[in-house]
């Protein structure tokens, strides 16, 4: 495998269901190496979403160690993870997460903005990703004004535009029909393959696993498939 940007070992995680105890993961080993697309794939409950939460910092596991782009996540603090999140990854949520009241241009910038980027080089830098993305005459929209396909690809953009190592999405097709996810799949692998962004999906959709390069399967918080694929 290339150099790793996704190193876990021996995750197990364990969650509380109404004092009762949920093992959404059970010891598992995963690597995921620069360049790779790869879909997480299962049912509800599978620990799929889980293990997604933990490679982005956003959970910690309860046994077993991560590392991200060589760096262990585990025994950073809160505000440690938020810069390592701030400036090595991007996210990309079934519900969008884009904010109601700025623009898509704005939206964009906002992680720009966060990093210290200039003003001027947010505002290009925003608007040339928007129209590479078939957002043209759209950047001054805001999320309300949007179909939830073109919401979709402001949060791409916004998951992109300051080249993260690690571009990690959630379930992106929980709120788009097949042609928009489609769209939504064909750019992120472009992305994948011209750009060379890793990508990491969670997903119970087969369109979606379909454009990955790579489909890992859980079942009841463990991997029972790991396996190359001929992408769609």
């Amino acid at each position: 495998m290339s150099e790793l940007v996704v190193c876990c070992r021996s995750i197990s995680r364990t969650y509380q269901d109404e004092s009762v105890p949920v093992r959404a993961l059970q010891n598992v080993d995963f690597e995921v190496g620069r360049g790779e697309f790869v879909s997480l794939a299962g049912p509800s409950g599978s620990g799929k979403s889980t293990l997604l939460n933990i490679i982005g910092g956003l959970d910690r596991p309860d046994e077993g160690t991560v590392e991200v782009d060589g760096t262990s996540l585990n025994d950073l603090s809160e505000s440690e993870l938020s810069d390592l999140r701030l400036h090595k990854m991007g996210f990309v949520f079934q519900a969008y997460n884009l904010i109601p009241v700025l623009s898509a241009r704005e939206n964009v910038e906002f992680i720009m903005q966060l990093q210290g980027i200039g003003a001027v080089e947010r505002r290009s830098r925003a608007i040339d990703l928007l129209e590479e993305l078939g957002l043209d005459g759209m950047v001054d929209r805001r999320p309300g004004e949007m179909s939830g396909g073109q919401q979709q690809r402001v949060a791409v953009a916004r998951a992109i535009v300051t080249h993260p190592v690690l571009l990690l999405a959630d379930e992106p097709s929980a709120n788009l029909d097949s042609t928009t996810t489609e769209e939504l799949m064909s750019l992120l692998r472009s992305l994948n393959e011209r750009q060379g962004v890793t990508i990491v999906t969670a997903t119970h959709d087969p369109l979606v696993m379909g454009y990955a390069k790579r489909q890992v399967r859980l079942r009841d918080g463990e991997i029972i498939e790991d396996s190359t694929l001929q992408a769609a």
